[in-house]
């Protein structure tokens, strides 16, 4: 263990680090209280050995500053004194401290409080490292409940909470935002040429290209099957086409085979984009529905095309 002894008394001060060096202990020297905090600031300790009346800060004093510190380790604190009333115990232990020493020292009482701290930092370490595996775990599992397996882009649940996210920055702040839905052009004929372990693959691919092409803030989402949905903070009609079509253009370049898809002979990607709207409300269905309706009016106009929604426009597919 590492001890940071706090001692005043240059005599009690060797005898207690002579103990601890003989039981094969790490030690820290303070000659008062505000040196010892200042040493545990920076180096920390796994056990305090404070004298109670110390120059500039006493024992009970430093004790409760450790205990504000946390830092995430437990230090166990020892006092130091000479003062043998049991309303003086009581007020060490009310300060944090969790056991003392009283003058003069005596080794074997000081070896049990070390054998006493050991066991205690030692079972705090371990419920320390047990609650950080299950935040951990925590973690995986909501990412997990919040990941498409196939993809490991986003899923709709993880949509629908950016989306809510999103929404209420609007609502304080007046930003705006563009959607962009894409659907990869004959998806069931791919797969019914190729198989669905290709048709994975595909997948797998196509959305790389849609996590990667995005500027920092965008995200992307398996929407459905083949579909996929993009978040575009910030961004015009007019920037988000530029970004969706750089995104549609990499997926041709991917010259993946697909013959059923003609004219282009490999597969490729139709969009539609749509803006939020301040009449849009919470939730966000009509921004969808719009997003949708673009998308439809590209697959029409011929596919492995990116279209913008107009108000003409209708939701149905």
């Amino acid at each position: 263990m590492k001890i940071l002894i706090a001692e005043d008394s240059t005599l009690y001060r060797m005898m207690i680090q002579s103990v601890v060096e003989e039981l094969g202990h790490e030690y820290l020297l303070a000659s008062d209280g505000q040196e010892a905090w200042e040493v545990f600031q920076e180096f920390g300790a796994d056990v305090i050995i404070s004298d109670w009346i110390m120059p500039r800060l006493d024992g009970p004093s430093l004790c409760r500053r450790v205990r504000a510190h946390g830092g995430g380790r437990y230090t166990y604190f020892i006092l130091l004194t000479s003062r043998e009333e049991k309303e003086d115990f009581l007020a060490g232990m009310q300060a944090g401290a969790d056991d003392y020493l009283t003058k003069p020292l005596d080794r074997d009482n000081l070896e049990v409080r070390l054998i006493a701290a050991s066991r205690v930092t030692s079972l705090h370490q371990q419920l320390s490292d047990r609650n950080a595996e299950m935040e951990r775990l925590n973690g995986a599992l909501f990412d997990s409940a919040r990941t498409d397996p196939l993809t490991q882009l986003g899923n709709r649940l993880r949509q629908w909470e950016d989306l809510e996210v999103l929404q209420g920055r609007v609502a304080r702040y007046g930003h705006s935002y563009c959607v962009a839905l894409c659907d990869i052009d004959h998806f069931k004929a791919y797969n019914d040429q190729y198989g669905h372990l290709a048709g994975d693959r595909a997948l797998r691919v196509v959305a790389q290209v849609l996590a990667g092409q995005g500027r920092s803030g965008d995200a992307a989402y398996r929407y459905g099957g083949e579909e996929f949905l993009l978040i575009l903070p910030e961004q015009s009609l007019e920037m988000a086409m530029v970004g969706v079509n750089r995104v549609r253009l990499a997926v041709e370049d991917l010259a993946i085979p697909h013959a059923a898809n003609e004219p282009f002979g490999v597969v490729t990607l139709s969009a539609g984009i749509a803006a939020f709207r301040p009449d849009d409300g919470p939730g966000s269905d009509a921004l969808l529905a719009r997003v949708d309706a673009a998308l439809y009016c590209a697959k029409r106009a011929g596919r492995n095309q990116v279209s913008i929604h107009e108000p003409a426009l209708e939701p149905a597919r």
